[in-house]
């Protein structure tokens, strides 16, 4: 009887269940018919990520396989990780990841801080008009193209005409040909992208910066606290939400310098320095038609920063942090 009893409970829990997901279900549907012109208003950039970024996720098996274009991916023979193998074993991987690395570290502890302490600094202007010209000033570079910064650096830095080496002839220094030197490009590629991006990237930290209760600041100045005390313990805590999630973020797409510039910016007297990931995938898989070489390169990559954002995101959470989820 016991057996009996604990089987009808049992279908009658699997019915019960039924019927809550068919409850829930129609709730659901009932939602989206209501909100219809939301979803409407959410379907391009869902159209957008699902052809743009998941469709092309079918073409990553061409990694494992020898393809070839004119049998196609599914036409292709399996080679399994010999394409993976090949890049691990290139005597071109140490420098190749060096380069990148190294780009992004730099990038990391001069170009990631540098909007935080700009906005910090605006935010403590008083004169709105000046602020607003600051504001403007420095997030109008975001909108000039790769191509044309580039040539605008290339003008600035020419060893013959350029403005810098003009500057230090001032001081007697012997011209530096900053383009074609190895040792240079990585400063000149960080810091030209702070010029170019310095801007844009505080918006966001002044509309966290515009959430601070004024009474704090009004309470800090009664007590005696000077501006950098303020900005210690008021403004950089109120902010610092947003300084984690920005860090993780960068941190997912820590191994992916940007590809564009760092090719516009390459010739042969830097390439041991500026030859990074994206740049040698390009090269391998478009300029040498090594389309599985270059495809395992770029899963390899996107595998790592894949785990760097999962590490840092954990590492921001066990902390005690903000974290994406």
């Amino acid at each position: 009887m016991s057996l009996q009893s604990n089987a009808v409970d049992v279908k009658l829990e699997r019915r019960a269940k039924r019927r809550m997901s068919k409850i829930e279900l129609t709730k659901t549907i009932k939602k989206i018919i209501r909100n219809y012109d939301l979803y409407l208003l959410l379907l391009p950039t869902l159209a957008y990520f699902i052809i743009f970024h998941y469709v092309p996720m079918y073409g990553l098996q061409i990694a494992f396989k020898n393809f070839n274009p004119v049998k196609g991916i599914l036409g292709s023979s399996w080679v399994g990780f010999d394409n993976f193998e090949r890049f691990f074993e290139s005597y071109q991987l140490g420098t190749i990841i060096r380069n990148t690395l190294g780009i992004s570290i730099y990038e990391l502890f001069v170009a990631f801080p540098a909007p935080i302490i700009l906005a910090l600094m605006i935010n403590q202007l008083t004169n709105e008009r000046f602020k607003r010209f600051v504001q403007t000033v420095t997030y109008a570079p975001h909108f000039i193209s790769t191509v044309v910064v580039v040539g605008i650096v290339y003008l600035l830095l020419s060893p013959q005409t350029g403005a810098v080496n003009n500057l230090l002839g001032l001081f007697r220094i012997d011209p530096v040909f900053f383009m074609g030197s190895a040792d240079w490009f990585k400063t000149v590629f960080v810091f030209s992208g702070i010029w170019q991006n310095i801007g844009w990237g505080t918006i966001i930290y002044l509309a966290s910066l515009t959430g601070v209760n004024p009474e704090f600041h009004e309470a800090a100045v009664v007590d005696g606290a000077t501006k950098l005390q303020r900005v210690m313990f008021i403004d950089i805590p109120a902010i610092m939400p947003t300084v984690i999630i920005m860090l993780i973020m960068n941190m997912g797409h820590m191994m992916s310098v940007g590809f564009e510039k760092v090719y516009l910016m390459q010739n042969q007297l830097n390439v041991d320095s500026s030859e990074t990931i994206q740049t040698y995938v390009y090269k391998a898989g478009l300029v040498q038609a090594q389309y599985s070489y270059a495809s395992a390169i770029g899963l390899f990559n996107t595998v790592i920063n894949f785990i760097l954002l999962i590490t840092v995101n954990k590492i921001a959470k066990s902390l005690k942090q903000t974290s994406l989820w």
